[in-house]
């Protein structure tokens, strides 16, 4: 499919969202994933220049800005990730169709994309763990959240035990001093 058909694609399934009452979001697919692609760049734009531009929509922690392996050039895309996949977002809508250096960009999320094996004895113990674990968020299991939420449900009842135990007091309370004064 053509480039700007995919950025014209982009950009009607945002303003569909925003327009409908649709209860999810076409994001909602790619949460599992803090990748998002960028097509259509200029040649001469570095991985420098590049986190200039996405940074401002939040933190980056990976890029991989593809480049010849003959020549050493850029290929005119690249990948990013970023540290919350809610940036992720801000990026595609926001991004997706602006013009830099008169090229217009196409920014869209990656659903399943893991940053290429490099030489891991060349880098930090953190860059090889997002490297090998990926950096979108986690869900938690099922279980966990079951007990959780078990043991928020009886915390609140015993605090309303407590709430109704503290009426009935005050009320016997503001009886036994209402009986009192009348029998004064």
């Amino acid at each position: 499919m053509n480039p700007m058909t995919n950025v014209k694609n982009v950009l009607k399934l945002s303003e569909r969202e925003l327009t409908g009452n649709s209860k999810t979001s076409w994001h909602d697919q790619y949460k599992d994933s803090a990748w998002i692609f960028i097509g259509g760049m200029p040649y001469d734009l570095t991985e420098g220049d590049i986190i200039c531009v996405f940074s401002q929509y939040g933190e980056i922690v990976n890029i991989n800005l593809v480049r010849d392996k003959a020549t050493g050039k850029s290929r005119g895309f690249a990948f990013i990730c970023y540290e919350d996949q809610r940036s992720t977002i801000l990026a595609v809508d926001n991004l997706n169709g602006i013009k830099i250096l008169g090229r217009t960009i196409r920014v869209d999320h990656c659903e399943q994309y893991r940053a290429p094996n490099a030489d891991m004895s060349k880098i930090d113990e953190l860059t090889a763990a997002v490297r090998t674990e990926g950096c979108a968020p986690v869900a938690p299991k099922v279980e966990v959240l079951k007990v959780k939420q078990e043991k928020e449900h009886k915390e609140n009842k015993r605090k309303n035990k407590e709430k109704k135990s503290k009426k009935k007091k005050k009320k016997k309370s503001k009886k036994t001093e209402s009986d009192s004064s009348s029998s004064d």
